[in-house]
C-alpha cells in the first residue's frame, strides 16, 4: 500500500497576462497615471472611464480631502464610466463613434455639483482616460473595487438622471438627501434617513477606509 504524502505538492496557478482582471488593472493604472484636470475639463472626443476627487472643507469628507490635498489625489470620491451610444445597444466594435460621451458625463456631474446647495465646484478635480469600449465596464469595476469611493459604495445616487415624466413615486437617493439642490429630486419620495445619520455613516466609512493613510 502506497504511503500517503505528508506534504502534497502544491499546484501553482499559471499567470495569464490576458486574464480580464489583469487587463482591468492595467487600464485602471493607466487612468491613475493621467494628469489631474479641473471639473469640467475642456471639451474633447472620447469614451472611457474617469475618477472625481474632492479637496474641499466639507466636514463629512475631511478625511478624504486630507489624502487628496497637496497634489496627492490618493482616493476618488466617485468613479464612473461613459460608453459610446452604440455600445449601449450591443454594437461594440472598431466602428463605434465615441462622440463626446466622456466629456458629456463629466459635464452632467458638474451640473449636479453646481446645483447642490452645500458643495463648491472649485473643490473638485478629475482624471479621465479614453478606453476601447469593450474594456470600459471592466476598468470601472476595478477602480470601484480598489478604492471603494464613498459616492459609489455608501452615498448613492450622484450619477442618477432625472426620472421620466410621471415617475416621481420613486425614492430620493441618499446623495440627494445629503446634498440637496437638484430640482428634479425634490419631487421624489423622501429618503428615510436623516442628514445626521448619513453624515455619521460617511465619517465612519471614510475613517475606516482612510484613517491610517
Amino acid at each position: 500500500m502506497a504511503k500517503k504524502a505528508d506534504n502534497p505538492i502544491p499546484v501553482l496557478q499559471p499567470y495569464n497576462p490576458l486574464d480580464k482582471r489583469h487587463l482591468g488593472e492595467q487600464v485602471a493604472e493607466a487612468l491613475l497615471a493621467r494628469d489631474i484636470q479641473p471639473l469640467p475639463p475642456e471639451k474633447f472626443i472620447g469614451a472611457g472611464v474617469y475618477a472625481i476627487y474632492y479637496i474641499g472643507e466639507f466636514d463629512a469628507y475631511k478625511t478624504l480631502s486630507a489624502v487628496n490635498k497637496n497634489n496627492q489625489y490618493t482616493c476618488p470620491i466617485y468613479v464612473g464610466k461613459a460608453v459610446p451610444k452604440g455600445a449601449r445597444k450591443g454594437g461594440q466594435g472598431d466602428n463605434v463613434d465615441p462622440g463626446t460621451a466622456l466629456y458629456d458625463r463629466l459635464s452632467d456631474h458638474t451640473k449636479s455639483i453646481k446645483e447642490a446647495k452645500n458643495l463648491n465646484l472649485s473643490d473638485f478635480r478629475c482624471r479621465y482616460l479614453a478606453v476601447d469600449d469593450i474594456w470600459i465596464p471592466l476598468a470601472e469595476s476595478m477602480m470601484i473595487e480598489r478604492f471603494k469611493p464613498v459616492w459609489n459604495c455608501l452615498l448613492e445616487g450622484f450619477g442618477n438622471h432625472a426620472p421620466g415624466s410621471g415617475r416621481t413615486n420613486g425614492k430620493m437617493s441618499s446623495w440627494d438627501r445629503f446634498h440637496p439642490g437638484r430640482s428634479w429630486a425634490k419631487d421624489l419620495q423622501p429618503f428615510p434617513k436623516s442628514v445626521k445619520e448619513l453624515k455619521d455613516e460617511i465619517v465612519k466609512y471614510l475613517n475606516d477606509a482612510l484613517g491610517d493613510e
